[in-house]
């Protein structure tokens, strides 16, 4: 398609058909090649930068929630032990173990027996141990795991060993009145 000015150049006779039709060529060519420039190293080098900040960002971010997400855990397991904390009585000496060390409670009989049933779980809160009834003991344990010290209602899947034990110690008679 030719424009005005090239039909007027053409009838003044200032210009030959073949110039026209090469011109329109050209122009067809400029406006169907044109593509985008392809990006230069300094812009490459820019989306990298900016690739490498954006995944250290959140990274970041993801720390900062997962830091956020456990000490929400850690008030939540405190507000939990002190409103189900059982109050501790008596003179008997409860005797467990907290990692490498032997620990102990004061308990009566009553708090003794459900301890050894597994009623009653023995949770670590701030530098001293609390008593909870299996139900807050399972709140607790689904927050934090470590800071329940001694839960023996709770089975563990590894003690295969411990059922072949049982039945060789079954032989043997133990006091009743034998306390650890």
């Amino acid at each position: 398609m030719r424009n005005p000015l090239q039909e007027q150049l053409l009838k003044a006779g200032l210009v030959k058909k073949n110039q026209v039709a090469q011109a329109v060529r050209e122009q067809a060519k400029k406006h169907k090649g044109k593509q985008p420039a392809a990006p230069s190293a300094e812009q490459l080098e820019a989306q990298r930068l900016q690739a490498e900040k954006a995944a250290r960002d959140r990274a970041i971010a993801a720390e900062r929630n997962a830091q956020l997400r456990a000490g929400e855990a850690r008030v939540q397991v405190q507000q939990i032990v002190e409103a189900h904390k059982v109050k501790r009585e008596g003179e008997i000496a409860y005797r467990f173990t907290d990692g490498d060390r032997i620990r102990d409670v004061l308990v009566n009989e009553a708090l003794r027996a459900q301890l050894a049933a597994g009623t009653l779980v023995i949770v670590r809160h701030g530098h001293g141990y609390e008593l909870l009834p299996r139900v807050a003991a399972d709140k607790v344990y689904e927050r934090d795991a470590a800071m329940i010290v001694l839960d023996h209602g709770q089975s563990t899947p590894g003690d295969a060993s411990s059922d072949a034990d049982d039945d060789f110690y079954s032989k043997f008679e133990v006091p009743d009145d034998l306390v650890w």
